[in-house]
Formats: C-alpha cells, sequence, structure tokens
C-alpha cells in the first residue's frame, strides 16, 4: 500500500525516473497556465510517485520561464503529499566540492521576475517560512544519500539567483560573505508554493562547480557543470529510491497545516471564482 503519492521535481540531468510501472503520462489543467510537461505517475515498489521534469522535455524552459505556480498545483491536484526535488548547484564554499551532495535547510531569495504565491485577487494569506524545508524529508534525504555512497552536507543556505547566465565573480564574493552555501537558479519558488500548497518539500541538491569564487577551479561552465552532474543523475536516482522506503507512512512535520490561520481575509470577501480555482489549496479551510 503507498505510503502517500510522493511527487519527484527533477532539475538538469534528472529528466526521468526508471523502474516505474503502471505508467502513464496526464497533463493536468491549472488556473496558472500550463505545466512544464506532462506528469509521469506510476508506481516505484509500493509507492505511488508523480514525475516532472522541471525544465520539460528536452530541456526548454529558463529558470525565469518554468511555471512553478502551475507545477506545484498541479502535484496538488493529483494528490501528491511529499515533493522531492533535484537540483544542480554551484557551490560557494571550499568543503563543498563539486560532486558532493547538499540537503539545504535555508534560502536566500535574489530573484525578480517570478511569481511566488497562489494567493492575491481578492484573498491574502502570510504562511510560515523560517524552516522552509520539510526537516522529516531532509533527514531521510540525508540518510539515503549517504547509504547511496554520496559526500553529504546534512545543511546550508541555499541562494536563489534570477539566471540565466551564471554570477559574476564580485556576486558570487557577495553570497560568500553572506554566509550562503549553495548557489542555484530555481528551488525557492517551489519550496514557497509547497509550503502554501500544504506540502512536505525538500532537496536534493547536486554539487557540479565552484561558481566562479574559486579562481583556482577555473570559472563555470556548463560543459562542465553536464560533466560533473551526469556523475550524480544515477546516484540522485538510488537516492530517491532509498527515500521513498524509508518515508513513514504519514508525515509527523507541519507542513500539512501550514494555511492554519494563514489566510488572513474575511471569508465573506473572498471572490467566487477564486474560491473555486484554490479549491485543492484552500477548500478544507473555508
Amino acid at each position: 500500500m503507498s505510503k502517500q503519492i510522493v511527487g519527484v521535481i527533477g532539475g538538469s540531468g534528472l529528466y526521468q525516473i526508471e523502474g516505474l510501472q503502471r505508467v502513464r503520462e496526464l497533463n493536468v489543467s491549472t488556473p496558472f497556465g500550463k505545466p512544464s510537461d506532462k506528469f509521469i505517475k506510476g508506481w516505484l515498489d509500493d509507492t505511488e510517485l508523480v514525475f516532472l521534469p522541471r525544465h520539460g522535455k528536452g530541456h526548454r524552459w529558463l529558470p525565469t520561464e518554468v511555471n512553478f505556480r502551475a507545477n506545484i498545483f498541479g502535484m496538488k491536484k493529483l494528490g501528491v503529499e511529499r515533493i522531492i526535488s533535484v537540483s544542480a548547484v554551484g557551490s560557494l564554499q571550499e568543503k563543498i566540492a563539486p560532486g558532493h551532495v547538499v540537503i539545504p535547510d535555508q534560502f536566500i531569495d535574489r530573484t525578480t521576475q517570478r511569481p511566488s504565491t497562489f494567493f492575491g485577487k481578492g484573498i491574502v494569506a502570510h504562511v510560515s517560512l523560517a524552516d522552509p524545508f520539510c526537516k522529516d524529508i531532509s533527514t531521510q534525504l540525508a540518510k539515503a544519500a549517504t547509504s547511496a555512497g554520496a559526500t553529504i552536507h546534512r545543511s546550508g543556505t541555499y541562494l536563489c539567483m534570477e539566471g540565466p547566465q551564471f554570477s559574476t565573480r564580485a556576486e558570487s564574493h557577495l553570497y560568500r560573505n553572506w554566509g550562503a552555501d549553495i548557489i542555484g537558479m530555481t528551488n525557492l519558488q517551489e519550496a514557497k508554493l509547497a509550503r502554501e500548497a500544504e506540502i512536505c518539500f525538500a532537496t536534493l541538491a547536486l554539487a557540479t562547480d565552484y561558481d566562479c569564487w574559486n579562481e583556482s577551479a577555473g570559472d563555470v561552465k556548463i560543459d562542465h557543470v553536464l560533466a560533473v552532474l551526469q556523475q550524480n543523475v544515477e546516484l540522485a536516482k538510488k537516492t530517491i529510491r532509498q527515500v521513498i522506503k524509508a518515508l513513514s507512512p504519514a508525515p509527523t512535520c507541519g507542513c500539512a497545516s501550514a494555511l492554519k490561520n494563514a489566510i488572513i481575509t474575511e471569508k465573506s470577501k473572498i471572490p467566487q471564482k477564486v474560491r473555486r480555482d484554490l479549491r485543492p489549496i484552500i477548500g478544507k479551510y473555508l
């Protein structure tokens, strides 16, 4: 019996999950437009899993173009209650070498052009994002990645930049001085929206380079990134298999009640269209 439906969002290099049984491709409509691609739904061992390639098959969408709201809303409509997000990142710290894996526990937001909430248009909600990652899944991810043979860093601050260009050297040094550990272009919106959708969310971050602060290692180049990433993709797949087996039947965290008391708009003032559009997320509170 499934322990809950688990979602996996694949980033650069991870475009499919082998071993899925009873596979179906699903188009999911959302009030926020089209998701990045079709959702792939199937069974991995005894767990129902939903997979989505973040950038679409063939890597078609820039980080800024990814429809994060549609992606997370689609996961919610399909009954997903936990999401594992796999992401390639640059390292801002010497100790995190290319090939290492980080399970981040904090974010810094440097994006400027992306919608990051389901709310607005007549409804206001403020969820807590003090701890933006689900501790339950993060703990199991660290254990599973270690078991799969990875060198693991069990915490770290993920700085999310706009992209698609990589950092300037001045920016890279600034982010290091801020205490950021890794840098990427995608996960922050996913975490914010998953919290609003009351879905547990955690990231498996695959370090591919030293950004450009470490001049002795050379500047970050996409061919080098992809070469290191390919080495880590199989490790990521092994980790996903391990963590899905280890997840408890039901979460013990508070992610599933993140919206409790967070909607501050008077119920009678919420427009009917907004009620209908957001029913998968807010229905139980109205």
